[in-house]
């Protein structure tokens, strides 16, 4: 019962995690992840040196609390 609930504690804080996504539009930019969820506008985070084109899969960071998701790099 004490694991159950310390599992379900730090599940819904959501912590960050590394995840997997699929540039789908540039301009503006929109990653598709898990062929559920679409991320675009202030939920993207892309690290300067980062340039991205359609159809490419990218590393990205959910941030404490899944706001927010970094564009680490194109895979």
């Amino acid at each position: 019962m004490i694991k159950r609930t310390a599992v379900e504690a730090v599940e819904s804080d959501k912590p960050t995690a590394v995840m997997f996504g699929t540039v789908t539009a540039v301009s503006p930019l929109v990653v598709e992840v898990e062929q559920k969820l679409s991320l675009g506008g202030e939920a993207l985070v892309c690290l300067k040196n980062v340039t991205v084109d359609v159809g490419e899969s990218v590393l990205l960071l959910r941030e404490q609390g899944g706001q927010r998701f970094f564009v680490l790099g194109v895979i």
